[in-house]
């Protein structure tokens, strides 16, 4: 592991057996696309952890996309059996989460039972890089295990960025 100190997140990876890479950046951005830049890793690889809420209910939920993808609110909603869904602001994700935008992480979020879904061109790469759950600090982590500790839906719920 890098140096730095160790987060819930890489804990709860650890206690599930997962073998995880930490990757450090100045934690100047909170845009996944830049982040990318920082690390020196491709756009798809680089995902970002959205919160969305039901328009009918307001429950929370996670959608996990490529950072050079966005999201598709009408498929989102589809995946989700709403009726329709929005993102949550800034300021509602941060005070919903506990973390900082930029630094919202589904592994930081486990107790909180929130659906995740996890877009589908995710399971055509063997690991994908997410936060940790703070800026600065991401986790490169197997596909197939982070869909399992999170129980995450497979969903097509991204289309390209306009």
């Amino acid at each position: 592991m890098a140096k730095g100190k160790k987060l819930n997140s890489m804990r709860l990876l650890e206690q599930h057996k997962i073998a995880y890479e930490v990757l450090t950046y100045e934690p100047i951005t909170r845009d996944a696309v830049e982040v990318a830049e920082m690390i020196g890793l491709p756009e798809f690889m680089v995902y970002k952890t959205l919160v969305v809420q039901s328009m009918a209910t307001d429950k929370p939920m996670l959608a996990l996309i490529a950072s050079d993808r966005q999201l598709d609110l009408k498929a989102m909603a589809a995946a989700a059996n709403e009726k329709k869904v929005r993102m949550a602001s800034h300021t509602d994700a941060e005070k919903l989460t506990g973390l900082q935008v930029g630094g919202i992480s589904p592994l930081m979020l486990t107790n909180k039972n929130w659906p995740v879904y996890l877009d589908q061109p995710a399971s055509e790469l063997e690991h994908i890089v997410l936060s940790a759950g703070e800026r600065g600090t991401q986790v490169r982590v197997p596909v197939t295990a982070l869909i399992r500790v999170l129980h995450a839906r497979l969903a097509e719920i991204s289309r390209e960025r306009d």
